[in-house]
């Protein structure tokens, strides 16, 4: 670790502070009787300050004195056991003991489920996240998501107000328990990725301005205040920061993954922009295993994807655009940024399923005002990631209510079904394999002012006469109201979705995923079919095409034979479509994938 305590073999700890906005550091060890134990530290020319205490070791408590008076913890604390605004704990990272076969699983194969750890089980720990992996296995999941677990304050939250990105948050579990969790899911063949947020911190324990002013830019801004400075003057220690966050992560959790948050907010100007350093690094620390990285790109920007990702590039980008036009196919929403998707939906909806994104490379702006770049390159599709749920696609409505409670019964499993089985990477939200209808719903434990000050902004935001109802984002109950009862995947409708959710996946696995290298890109096409149907195909290399057949309307379609796929085909899958149903006839709501000999359409 360049920042933060380190063991020294022989025994002591070296701590390393960078300060550079600070006249005077020392390390405060906590004793028990109450006074700190002070130790003087030295700066070098670039405000990095550093102290040895022999007498340090595993499990030593300890702050920095910032000019004679503040006290605050170590902004790379591997732990913090009281939260962010306690000591930080020494840890000796060495003493886990990792099975030594686990080298990860190739992108292809990956399904992702993200899940949040405080609502995933009641009890809201890593140890319990533990038990229920092999649920996930079960109905083919490989790789399960983690929203940020850096620490925070308070005793719930989504994580994206982290403020120590090293210090898995204490209401989880210790360090150790997070890695029992990664072992454990590794055992079971799971990756395991890490949503990371290196676009801002949080507002409430981060003590950074005090003594670290040029960890924030003094010209650019972020929709979080100041922009983190990743290209002005001694941007260089705090680049070094986030990168080794995330070789941190790949290397001292063995994650398989990170999920990189909003980095259409990450501003650089520099000749090596950071999110290429960061791969390039990432893909050095792996040491041959399979590692993948994920960003997620409001701007629809795509040229940090590239199809060779050893060579400093990312695997995969969230496809915001498939969720919001099978939204608004689905429900006819069209507030907020679904404006932009409220007219051509189903042509819209064609373009996302051939050429990936539909916006590329336009910024989102409330109104509507995204036009589609008919020149823009298609996007290989096993580069991204389509999804029906995520974390901010619910969480980010007034009362967090999942897509499939919006949408009529009959209808409710389309939507996961369709991101199951296209060529993207699919990803679940977790409680969506069985149809959950509990919300899930925005929720922070903040006090005081700040407190009051979110309250007033949802009320401001989703008001609209009847705030009275809007769930208190700073309330425990909120909190628990967001933790789907897994106890409904054995009632009848839920243990129906599940058991169409796991056909689904084990079509993909003996369908979609070991075709993927031979996925062409640019070729695909789709042809409308009425007001509400697509004939979607998606093509390889050896000839073969993915053939979708699809009414998102409540009518049955009568559809002629210039719409339909090969004759000879294999039935991969469907929905809603009953045996030995004509194929020019397509139920309302339906699906059906096939599989054959490419033929023109």
């Amino acid at each position: 670790m360049p920042f933060g305590a380190r063991l020294r073999d022989g025994g002591g700890v070296d701590f390393r502070l960078w300060a550079p906005g600070a006249r005077q550091v020392e390390l405060a060890i906590e004793t028990p009787g109450g006074s700190p134990e002070l130790h003087p530290a030295e700066a070098d020319a670039q405000g990095m300050w550093e102290c040895m205490v022999p007498h340090a070791a595993a499990g030593t408590l300890y702050r920095w004195k910032i000019d004679g008076n503040l006290l605050v913890p170590d902004p790379a604390s591997r732990h913090n056991p009281a939260g962010p605004h306690g000591p930080s704990a020494v840890v000796d990272p060495r003493q886990f003991e990792w099975d030594p076969a686990w080298s990860g699983r190739p992108w292809p194969e990956t399904v992702l489920y993200e899940l949040h750890v405080g609502t995933f089980t009641p009890e809201g720990t890593f140890a319990a996240a533990a038990e229920r992996l092999q649920g996930l296995v079960d109905t083919g999941v490989t790789a399960v998501e983690l929203m940020p677990v850096a620490n925070f304050a308070g005793r719930f939250g989504w994580g994206y107000d982290g403020v120590l990105p090293y210090a898995p948050h204490h209401a989880y579990g210790t360090p150790d328990d997070l890695k029992r969790l990664v072992q454990r899911a590794h055992r079971l063949g799971l990756m395991v990725f890490l949503d990371v947020v290196y676009n801002h911190f949080g507002p409430d324990g981060n003590y950074l301005h005090a003594y670290a002013p040029p960890f924030f830019s003094q010209t650019k801004n972020s929709p979080w205040g100041a922009a983190i400075n990743f290209d002005g003057p001694g941007s260089g220690p705090v680049r070094e920061f986030f990168i080794h966050n995330a070789v941190y992560w790949i290397q001292e959790y063995r994650f398989d993954g990170l999920r990189l948050d909003a980095v259409h907010a990450i501003s650089d100007d520099s000749p090596v922009h950071v999110l290429q350093e960061l791969s390039e690094r990432v893909r050095t620390a792996a040491h041959g295993r399979h590692v993948h990285l994920v960003l997620e790109n409001e701007d629809n920007g795509y040229r940090h994807l590239a199809p060779s990702p050893m060579h400093g590039y990312y695997d995969g980008q969230w496809n915001d655009d498939f969720h919001h036009v099978v939204h608004v196919a689905m429900t006819g929403e069209t507030q907020r940024y679904y404006h932009d998707y409220g007219a051509s939906t189903m042509d819209l909806l064609a373009r996302c399923l051939t050429h990936g994104m539909i916006f590329e490379g336009a910024k989102r702006k409330e109104g509507g005002a995204r036009q589609v770049i008919e020149a823009a390159p298609a996007q290989p599709l096993s580069a991204l990631v389509n999804f029906a749920h995520n974390h901010d696609q619910v969480g980010n409505r007034a009362r967090g209510e999942r897509l499939s409670e919006l949408v009529p019964a009959e209808a409710r499993r389309l939507p996961t079904l369709l991101a199951l089985l296209t060529p993207a990477i699919p990803m679940l939200f977790f409680g969506e394999e069985w149809g959950a209808p509990e919300p899930f719903l925005y929720f922070a434990d903040w006090e005081g002012e700040l407190r009051e000050a979110v309250r007033a902004g949802r009320k401001r935001e989703f008001g609209h006469g009847d705030a009275h109802d809007l769930p208190d984002p700073c309330s425990e109950q909120t909190f628990a109201r967001s933790r789907p009862d897994p106890a409904r995947a054995k009632e009848h409708d839920h243990a129906a979705w599940l058991a169409d959710v796991k056909a689904a996946l084990a079509a993909r696995r003996k369908w979609i995923t070991p075709r993927q290298a031979q996925l062409l890109t640019g070729r695909h096409s789709a042809q409308r079919v009425g007001e509400r149907g697509l004939s979607v195909q998606w093509r390889y290399e050896d000839g073969k095409m993915l053939c979708l057949e699809l009414n998102l309307g409540e009518e049955p379609l009568q559809v002629e034979p210039q719409h339909l796929g090969p004759v000879e085909a294999e039935a991969v899958f469907s929905h809603r479509v009953p045996a030995g149903a004509p194929r020019g006839t397509w139920p309302p709501y339906s699906a059906r994938w096939t599989l054959g000999e490419e033929i023109t359409l």
